[in-house]
């Protein structure tokens, strides 16, 4: 018990740093690849997101969508890649092979899609070479470029104002 809360420490203080000497790098160029991350406990319409990326005319095979669940016994038929809480070491150490190429990936873009703050999907947030980041959590602005502010059940208006912000910035 007392060790989990010491290795939790270890990994937020490993996203503070990430945080603190981030610069962001949000650029012109077109999206073409995009990366989903969801919180299975609280999002699992994964289907929705690669329908989406069709409408948005992203059809490049690189997509990946990566679901984190508290129960590591979970079925992950359903995503690109799964994790848990034991995919995560001390000081920001991943121990999923996956997640490490996904952290490596420099996605065009990655949707952060969760409400809750949960520090290992905060720990893939902020160690990913994605471009542009876009999440609907407030918790920590930091993590983001740009923050859609919606309940998760509000699917819908946050493709919407995707598509809206998207377009504004020159991006589709």
């Amino acid at each position: 018990m007392i060790l989990k809360a010491f290795k939790e420490k270890s990994n937020r203080k490993y996203v503070n740093n990430l945080l603190a000497t981030r610069q962001s790098t949000v650029n012109n160029d077109k999206i073409k690849t995009v990366a989903v991350l969801l919180n299975a406990n609280e999002f699992h319409e994964f289907e929705v997101f690669r329908v989406y990326f069709k409408e948005l005319g992203l059809v490049s095979p690189k997509h990946k969508i990566i679901a984190f669940t508290l129960d590591d016994k979970l079925e992950h038929n359903k995503w690109n890649v799964h994790c848990s809480p034991k995919d995560f070491g001390w000081k920001g150490k991943i121990k999923n092979p996956d997640l490490e190429a996904f952290i490596n990936e420099p996605y065009d873009m990655l949707i952060c899609f969760f409400k809750n703050e949960v520090l290992q999907l905060n720990l893939m947030t902020a160690a990913s070479k994605a471009n542009f980041k876009v999440g609907i959590s407030k918790e920590d602005e930091r993590l983001y470029d740009l923050i859609i502010d919606v309940e998760l059940r509000d699917i819908n208006i946050f493709k919407q104002e995707l598509k809206k912000y998207l377009n504004i910035l020159n991006k589709l």
